[in-house]
């Protein structure tokens, strides 16, 4: 059980690189779980849109190339450190297949011992067999340090607390 008073929870999703799941991000999942008292870690956050915004304004060419290298090193060693620093992570699984990056931050976390909700909204299918939601290894990694997979938005108040208990 988390001793923290603080429970950050990281959001692993794709949804940061589309307008309509940043709308959703940001009127569903986050004040929902910012609701319940835990603080919300989005890899999508304001400073790094800036910064991606800048380098996407660059022309095409080397100094573009050179830019993403630079932008895509900081985001990655921005991320891997909010997952040591997390509580727990919620994963939105969404697609017909996970987002490559999300089951990145999903293998990652579980490596480290973090509890992992894993959200999909998604009603098409998306696993390997009968007998698993998403691709068995992903699955895996959710349920490895007791976690779970969720199919409705409405069961991730309740679903939180239990996978990722505030004490």
């Amino acid at each position: 059980m988390i001793q923290d008073k603080e429970v950050k929870i990281y959001l692993a999703s794709p949804l940061g690189f589309s307008e309509v799941g940043r709308e959703f991000t940001h009127t569903k999942i986050i004040p929902l779980i910012e609701s319940m008292g835990y603080i919300v870690i989005n890899p999508f956050r304001f400073g790094d849109s800036e910064m991606i915004q800048s380098v996407v304004e660059l022309p095409f060419g080397e100094e573009k190339r050179r830019k993403w290298k630079e932008v895509n090193r900081i985001l990655g060693k921005n991320n891997a450190k909010d997952i040591k620093e997390c509580s727990g992570i919620l994963a939105v699984l969404d697609g017909v297949d996970i987002d490559s990056g999300t089951a990145s931050e999903i293998g990652f976390a579980a490596a480290l011992g973090k509890p992992i909700l894993g959200y999909r909204g998604d009603f098409r299918l998306s696993s390997d067999n009968e007998g698993s939601i998403v691709n068995i290894q992903v699955e895996y990694f959710i349920k490895m340090n007791g976690g779970k997979i969720i199919t409705q938005i409405a069961d991730l108040e309740k679903e939180l607390k239990v996978v990722i208990p505030k004490v």
